[in-house]
């Protein structure tokens, strides 16, 4: 599904209480141009880098989507944003714990200028 469609969804829900597990994050895909994307993504990198200033830039599908979430909630810090963030778990993939529960679809983009977090994370 969408990037930013699956974020939003998934915020909303743990804000009402509810667990949210995210499986296959690295089939999330982000529209637009992918040379602006890859880009953006690799500056962002370099701002976090190694040394101790900036922010720490992440390479890994689910951890890339959880930040997402993240953003989306109010107060991540504490209080009501940070107990929601902490009902939400992100997969690469899908464990084998989850193979026979009943999941819930999110729709991706229809047209085709986009770029899944798992091409994305092989570019920067």
């Amino acid at each position: 599904g969408s990037f930013g469609r699956i974020c939003s969804y998934a915020a909303k829900q743990a804000l009402e209480g509810h667990e949210i597990t995210v499986l296959n994050s690295e089939k999330a895909v982000i529209t637009g141009n992918q040379k602006d994307i890859i880009n953006r993504h690799r500056t962002l990198k370099q701002k976090g880098g190694h040394s101790n200033k900036g922010p720490k830039y992440i390479k890994i599908a689910y951890k890339i989507l959880k930040r997402g979430i993240r953003g989306m909630l109010p107060d991540h810090r504490g209080g009501q944003g940070k107990q929601a963030f902490s009902r939400v778990k992100c997969y690469n993939g899908v464990p084998e714990e989850f193979k026979e529960k009943e999941m819930k679809k999110i729709q991706g983009p229809k047209h085709n200028k986009y770029i899944t977090l798992k091409q994305l994370v092989e570019k920067i």
